[in-house]
Order: structure tokens, then C-alpha cells, then sequence
């Protein structure tokens, strides 16, 4: 009884302690020091042996600006404990007081005591790092290493240097650790892309690719190539990052996965000619089934994918030809789903669509290939005006798959069928909850819709528009542009200046430019930009004629003009982040946002 009182009280302390801790903390944040100094100091109290407690209480005084309380403080730590690292926290309290001298001496006493002990150089340079001396923090770490060579202070030295500007000592010491220990790889990898990323600097670009080059020229490694691949897809420049990688084939030529990988990376940035130059390369050295049949796959989706491409008959005959060639099986269920997909929606034969699926359910699959196969025939139903036939597949996935990203994809799809053929209500109450699932895609997407639905039954409680919208939606679904056109181009004669209007010029130039006519794409976002500034398309349109001018129609300084609109007017975008890195690379310089 008494061990299980005594549980029970040191519980309770715990928490009480945990509470006193998050006060101070709240008091400090809010800049109310006084108060925190209070807490903390009785926190300090109750456990003397606490750093933390006492770094706060000094932090405390030095807010209040009392410098001698402080220097008191940390002399009778210092002579009780003997930390060197408190020399340091002496030095930054007359750095304080504006006493260079007296703050000088103080931490060159902290740097000669690692000449002594190399040990200390942890703690010393914790402080000088805190107290942002970079100079002094970077000085204990060579010191160390002079005594200690084994020692090992690349990153934390590289990450110095780049907060001190210092960009080509970071550069040479993140790659000097990455050769020597491959595990930080990643690690610095990603330090370097958020460098590039946050400061968008030319300079630092130019001299991690000419750092890279060099190391390339004088040292036979792969590792060096695998690093400038990495870097020029961090660029973009994907036929760059694919001579590195036919470089390291010639000389690996047991896999092909980077390759793969690269190819993959350019079609989703749309970089297609480069990636029909890697996939053919795929193609003529992979020996391997599976990898010659993915790099067709891309192929032939891609020029599905294509607006140029007016004859989808050749397309059907690849389809054929493949399928006939690599047989009906597991290992070749992405071609018949595509296979499938193509038959209905390019060639309206969901007949033959189907087909292939149900002969595809025969097979031994696994439950996501499974989820693939119901989830296309699904969408055959739903292409075909069979809502409950879809519903019920959507339904099955759901509950086979919950908190997977293809059953939150197929209540997705359960949702719009529910908007296409006008059950409001319940498609309200679908997409509501999906905004907050955890696929950034799916819960922009239905935010979309919720907003959509939500603001045109408040506008027109008969949701006379958004039934005729609706229809327009499910029009582009079934691969209807031509009479989806006429069909948005009724509800926008009918219900000029309404709430739909903007939505609806929207969508006529989404269509526009999935059908390669740019310039009429333009000309509609252009008039959501001059007629509809406020409204909540504003920022589609101005990402989206950024992007067509970036791609499709190479003029720099016009897609970099629109995007700049986006970054500086409206920042709580869902394409801000992806705006603001496209507007510094494209202009290409160090300046702050």
C-alpha cells in the first residue's frame, strides 16, 4: 500500500512539475521575464543539477538586464561545478554590457581549456553556437581537430560556415563528410537543397556544381557522379542528370533503377522529350521483362497523355501489341489497366474496358492490386452514368483499404459521383471530411469541391447552376471537352455576374489547356485576373498562366511577372510554396523575399 501511495505521489509531482515548467515557458514566450524568471528560478531550486533551468534563469536576467545578478550566478556555478563552457556564458554577459574586452578574455579562456582537454570542445561550442558567436564556435572546433584529427566536426562546421556566408567552406565540408560517412548522405543532401531552395543564390549553385565537377575530374569515384545526377534533378536539368547516370551505367551495368527513376522524375515535370531519350535508352539496354515493359508503359501514356496526338488508333495497336507480348498476368496489370482505361475513355468502348478488368479479378492479386483493378472498373460504371454500380465498387475499397491513400482516393470518387448526379447534400458531407485526411492531393481537392458546393447553395438555394455545373464537371470526366465547352459556355451566357461565373471561366480554361490551346487557356484566366480579383480563383489563375507561360510558351519574364503576383499578394495559397521556388529560379538571383 505504501509503494503504490508513494507511485501516486510521484505521479502527481510529475505532472505539477511538468505544468510549473510549461508556465514559465508561456511566461517567457510572452516576454513577461519577471514572472519567468520567478518559475524558473524556484524550478532551478527544486533540481540545482538542471542546465536547462539555470541557462533560463541567466536568460531571464539578461533580459531584465541585470548583469551582475547574472555574472554572480554563473561565477558560483562555475566554481562549484567547473564548466568550461560557462567561461562562455561569463564572456556573452559582458558582451551584454558592451565590455569587448573583459567578453574577449573570457572566451579565450573557454578556448584554451580544449587546447587541454579536447573533450570540452562539445560543450564550448554548444554555448558559442547558442549565443550565435560563429567565429569563436568554428574556432574551438579547429582547435579540437588539430589536437584530435579523429575527431569529427563536418556538419556542424558546414552548417557554420553557412550561416556565416562562408558558402565554399560549407560546400567543401558537407561533401568531404558525405564521401567519408554515406549514412549523412541524405542528411546533407538535404541541407543543401533547402540552401538552394531558401536563398535561390546563383553563386552557391554555380560553386556546388563546380565543387562536384572537380571532385568528378580528380577522383574516379561513381559516388562523385551519383552526386552531380542528384544535383542537376535538383535543377531540373534532367538530360544533364542523364549523361551522370549513362555515365554510371557504362560503368554499373547491373542495374537500371536510377535510370527508371529519372525518367519518371521527368515525365511528372513534364520534361517529355528528355524522358522519351531516357526510356528509349531503357529500352534498348534492359534485359530484364519487367523494366522493358514499364519503360513501353510510360511510352504509350504518355502519348495518351499527349494533346498533339489526334489519332489514338496507333495507340490502340501499341496497347495490342504490348499486351500480346508480355501476356495476361500480375506482372503486366498496369498495362491492362491502362489498356482498359484507353478503350473507354479515348475510344468509348467501356464494354472491352470492362472486359479486361473482370478477366484481370481472375487473377492471384494482391489486395492493393485488387483495390487497382475495382477502383478502374469503378470508374468505367461512373464513365457509363451507372452511379450506384461505382458507388458500390468506391464503397468496397473504402472498407477494405481505410486509412490507406487509395481508400481515402476512392471515397474521393465516391464523392463526385454523388455531385454528379446531383446528390448535394451527401457530397457535401464527403468532402467535408475529407479535407482534413492526411494526402495533401486529396484534401485540396476536396476543399475544392466543398467550397464549390458550399458557396453556390448559399448564391441560389435551388442549385439550378451548380446541376448544369455539375454536368459540365461530369462531361470532362467522360473525356467530353468539345461539349463541355458548349456546355460552360451556356452557363456562363446564362448566369454572367452570378458566383458561378468565376468557376466557370476557371474551368474553360482548364480545358483549353488539356487541349494544347494555350493561348485561348490564357485569354480565361486572364479574365478571372482583371474581372475577379477578389474571388477565390484569383490565385489558379494567376499559378496556372505562370505555368503555361514557363512551359509551354518559354516567355520567362512574363510566367515570372504572374507568378511574382501570386507570392507577394497571396501567400495563404495552396500554390505558394510551389510559386515562390518557381519565382527564384526564374529570377535567378540572392534577393530576400
Amino acid at each position: 500500500m505504501k509503494k503504490i501511495l508513494f507511485l501516486f505521489s510521484f505521479f502527481y509531482s510529475l505532472i505539477g512539475f511538468s505544468q510549473n515548467d510549461q508556465l514559465a515557458q508561456n511566461y517567457f514566450d510572452k516576454g513577461e521575464f519577471e514572472k519567468a524568471l520567478v518559475s524558473y528560478q524556484e524550478l532551478f531550486n527544486a533540481q540545482p543539477n538542471n542546465t536547462y533551468y539555470f541557462q533560463q534563469t541567466i536568460e531571464c536576467h539578461h533580459q531584465l538586464k541585470q548583469y551582475e545578478v547574472a555574472e554572480k550566478a554563473i561565477l558560483e556555478r562555475f566554481n562549484k561545478f567547473k564548466q568550461s563552457s560557462l567561461l562562455v556564458e561569463l564572456g556573452a554577459n559582458y558582451q551584454l554590457q558592451k565590455d569587448e574586452s573583459k567578453a574577449k578574455k573570457y572566451f579565450e579562456q573557454a578556448l584554451d581549456k580544449i587546447k587541454k582537454y579536447p573533450s570540452e570542445v562539445y560543450g564550448i561550442a554548444a554555448v558559442f553556437e547558442k549565443k550565435v558567436l560563429i567565429d569563436y564556435a568554428l574556432q574551438a572546433y579547429q582547435i579540437a581537430l588539430e589536437i584530435s584529427p579523429n575527431m569529427n566536426f563536418n556538419i556542424q562546421m558546414a552548417i557554420l560556415y553557412g550561416q556565416n556566408g562562408q558558402t565554399d567552406q560549407m560546400i567543401e565540408k558537407f561533401l568531404e563528410e558525405s564521401f567519408n560517412n554515406p549514412q549523412n548522405l541524405i542528411l546533407i543532401q538535404n541541407q543543401f537543397t533547402r540552401f538552394m531552395n531558401e536563398n535561390a543564390d546563383v553563386t552557391f549553385k554555380e560553386a556546388l556544381r563546380k565543387a562536384l565537377l572537380l571532385r568528378i575530374q580528380k577522383n574516379q569515384e561513381v559516388f562523385w557522379n551519383q552526386y552531380l545526377s542528384w544535383y542537376y534533378v535538383q535543377q531540373k536539368e534532367f538530360g544533364k542528370a542523364f549523361i551522370q547516370e549513362k555515365a554510371i551505367y557504362k560503368r554499373n551495368p547491373e542495374s537500371l533503377s536510377n535510370i527508371v527513376n529519372l525518367a519518371q522524375i521527368s515525365i511528372e515535370e513534364e520534361e517529355n522529350e528528355t524522358a522519351k531519350e531516357i526510356l528509349a535508352f531503357i529500352l534498348e539496354n534492359a534485359k530484364d521483362n519487367d523494366l522493358q515493359m514499364q519503360a513501353h508503359y510510360f511510352l504509350t501514356e504518355m502519348k495518351i497523355n499527349d494533346p498533339k496526338v489526334k489519332d489514338p488508333t496507333e495507340i490502340e495497336k501499341d496497347l495490342v501489341s504490348l499486351l500480346s507480348q508480355y501476356g495476361v498476368s500480375p506482372y503486366s496489370l498496369k498495362l491492362q489497366l491502362l489498356k482498359a482505361h484507353f478503350d473507354t475513355f479515348q475510344m468509348k468502348n467501356p464494354t472491352q474496358g470492362k472486359a479486361i478488368l473482370k478477366t484481370a479479378l481472375e487473377l492471384p492479386l494482391d489486395e492493393y492490386q485488387k483495390a487497382e483493378v475495382k477502383m478502374e472498373l469503378a470508374d468505367i460504371f461512373l464513365f457509363e452514368e451507372k452511379f450506384n454500380q461505382a458507388s458500390l465498387y468506391y464503397s468496397q475499397i473504402e472498407e477494405d483499404l481505410k486509412n490507406d491513400v487509395i481508400g481515402h482516393e476512392a471515397t474521393l470518387k465516391s464523392a463526385k459521383t454523388s455531385y454528379f448526379k446531383g446528390d448535394f447534400v451527401w457530397a457535401l458531407k464527403q468532402f467535408k471530411e475529407l479535407k482534413s485526411v492526411s494526402s495533401q492531393l486529396i484534401a485540396n481537392d476536396a476543399l475544392e469541391y466543398f467550397l464549390l458546393i458550399n458557396d453556390n447553395t448559399i448564391a441560389d438555394s435551388t442549385q439550378t447552376a451548380l446541376k448544369q455545373f455539375a454536368r459540365g464537371d461530369y462531361l470532362i470526366y467522360q473525356n467530353k471537352p468539345q461539349e463541355a465547352l458548349l456546355q460552360f459556355q451556356e452557363i456562363l451566357n446564362k448566369y454572367k455576374g452570378q458566383q458561378i461565373e468565376s468557376v466557370t471561366i476557371y474551368r474553360l480554361g482548364k480545358i483549353h489547356e488539356k487541349l494544347g490551346d494555350y493561348l485561348l487557356a490564357l485569354n480565361q484566366y486572364q479574365q478571372i485576373i482583371d474581372q475577379h480579383p477578389e474571388d477565390i480563383y484569383i490565385d489558379e489563375a494567376l499559378f496556372f498562366t505562370a505555368e503555361i507561360y514557363s512551359k509551354k510558351l518559354v516567355d520567362i519574364e512574363k510566367a515570372k511577372s504572374y507568378y511574382e503576383k501570386l507570392v507577394f499578394h497571396h501567400q495563404d495559397s495552396i500554390y505558394f510554396i510551389d510559386a515562390r521556388k518557381k519565382y527564384r529560379e526564374l529570377r535567378g538571383d540572392n534577393k530576400e523575399l
